[in-house]
Formats: C-alpha cells, structure tokens, sequence
C-alpha cells in the first residue's frame, strides 16, 4: 500500500490480492471435503477514510469508496466467496504494529528528529493491534486458540482503543523522549508524498474501528493501551 495511488500501482494492489485468492479458492473446489477452517485475509481500509463514524463488523462498505482501499479490499473478499470450506473467517485488519518493520520504524525517526508532530488535522483516527494480539485472533480464527472460537463471519481486528493521529504521534515522543515535534499540515503531507512515492491519504484519513464479535466474546487484548504496545516494542 505504500506507494502512488495510481491506476497502474492500485491495479497491481488490487490483483495481487484477487487472482491468489482466486487460485486458493480454485485449488479447494478439487478436494473431496471441504477445507475445515479458512481465514481470509482483508484490511479496514475497506471503509475508505470513516472520518468520526465507529465502525464494527455490521457498518456498511462505503460505495464505491476510494480506489486504493475499498476499490482493493471489497474484491478481495469477494473473490473468497466459493471457497469449498466449513467455516470462513474473513479478518479485517488495521494496522499492525511490530518492532522493526518500516512503518514504525519511520514514525519513530520522524518523532526523534523532530518533527513528530500531528499530521493534518491530528483528528483522524487510528485503529491499530500489536503483533501478538492479532496472531492470538488469527489461530481462534483456525481453532488454534484454547478457550476461544470465532464464529464464521467478519471480524475486526483491531484493539478496542482507537487513538487519534494527534496521540499516536504524542506517543511516539513520549518513546523518543522528544517533549516537542514539529506539525506537518495536509498540504506538506502531499507534497512530500510525491518525493517519498507514498500515498499521503494513509496519513490524512483513519477509521475508528472496533470489533462487536469479539466483544461479544468477551475478549480480552493483552496489548490494550498504544502505550503499552509500543513500549514493548521498543524492548525488544
């Protein structure tokens, strides 16, 4: 997703995700029984930029949505539709936070440079999982998880605590220990998108999403709090 949000670079996103899923769904028609546990990856960017709306599995798709979110990730679930399965977990995922990957490793230099300040408005919202938390949701998705089975359907995974950009980036100082971080407003986000060959609406727009199903199921995220999260991270 980190790229220009041309029609070239969203149709290559776009069938990347499709024509796999397709060849998966293909190769389970040929079995005699059906595969018993299928979880279909996908994403929240699914609902595009969701501005103060709060989302759970039961929110409608917006239509059609931005091209590079929902224009990706609708035909990417859909594609799983025929899948020759007993139960299919689709698992919409927001971002996932881990030590070492790029985007928080670019965050973090952004905050200890200096200019970890709010981006935009600061008001969009960010959903967010630490790494452990969705690989916990991911096996009781395949019946991994002792204690705990989701339900065929959707399923959000996302901690209950959304954050807005201007405490995501208040967290990142607090971690860098910087106290202060330059501001980078909306029409400076574009401008160095073009330089980074980024898409500048992963940072201008968010999506407060939470899960209603595993509420339901009364499940408990061992990384609740960004704070916390991070501060693992970082340990390790």
């Amino acid at each position: 997703m980190d790229c220009r949000p041309t029609e070239a670079n969203i149709d290559q996103l776009r069938d990347s995700r499709v024509e796999a899923t397709r060849a998966l769904v293909e190769a389970s028609t040929r079995l005699a029984a059906p595969v018993s546990r299928w979880l279909q990856a996908s994403t929240t960017a699914i609902y595009s930029d969701a501005g103060e709306q709060r989302i759970t599995e039961s929110s409608p798709i917006p239509d059609p949505g931005l091209p590079q979110m929902t224009g990706v990730a609708r035909p990417w679930e859909a594609a799983a539709a025929d899948a020759h399965t007993a139960h299919l977990v689709t698992l919409r995922t927001s971002v996932v936070v881990d030590a070492d990957t790029p985007a928080l490793d670019r965050l973090m230099l952004l905050a200890k440079l200096g200019v970890g300040g709010t981006v935009g408005t600061g008001r969009q919202w960010f959903s967010w999982i630490h790494i452990r938390d969705w690989l916990r949701i991911a096996r009781a998705a395949l019946g991994l998880e002792p204690g705990v089975d989701l339900p065929p359907g959707t399923v959000i995974a996302a901690t209950d605590r959304p954050i807005r950009n201007r405490d995501l980036m208040a967290g990142l100082r607090r971690a860098a220990g910087r106290r202060f971080g330059l501001p980078t407003p909306a029409p400076l986000v574009r401008l160095g998108s073009v330089f980074l060959r980024t898409d500048p609406l992963l940072a201008l727009t968010g999506r407060h999403t939470t899960s209603a199903v595993l509420a339901d199921l009364g499940w408990e995220f061992e990384f609740p709090t960004f704070d916390a999260a991070l501060a693992d991270l970082l340990r390790r």
